[in-house]
């Protein structure tokens, strides 16, 4: 059984000048936004709810930017804000996974 009840990381590794990267898509704004949005929301109630973290290379750089959420172990890839919206809405907040948005 997970610790949370899902827990999300965000690859915000940063390549050397030139190589295709998370980061190069602003994945730390990106996981920055979703923490506060969750917390907003009041999704994350206490400690084992919910959890958003900041995470090295998961290794899918051409798919870029990428999440997953565990413990669905569910990737998914994000464009912008109202992306991650949808994300936060029907996974996050309802459990339904977002299949246009899926890798």
């Amino acid at each position: 059984m997970s610790h949370y009840d899902k827990h999300v990381f965000f690859c915000v590794n940063q390549r050397p000048a030139g190589e295709d990267c998370c980061n190069n898509h602003q994945a730390q704004a990106a996981r920055d936004y979703v923490k506060d949005k969750v917390k907003q929301l009041g999704l994350s109630t206490d400690e084992r709810t919910m959890r958003i973290n900041s995470a090295g290379c998961l290794g899918r750089c051409e798919l870029g930017p990428v999440l997953v959420v565990y413990p669905e172990a569910v990737w998914y890839t994000y464009v912008d804000q109202s992306d991650l919206d949808e994300i936060i809405e029907e996974h996050l907040k309802n459990g339904r996974v977002v299949e246009r948005l899926k890798i």
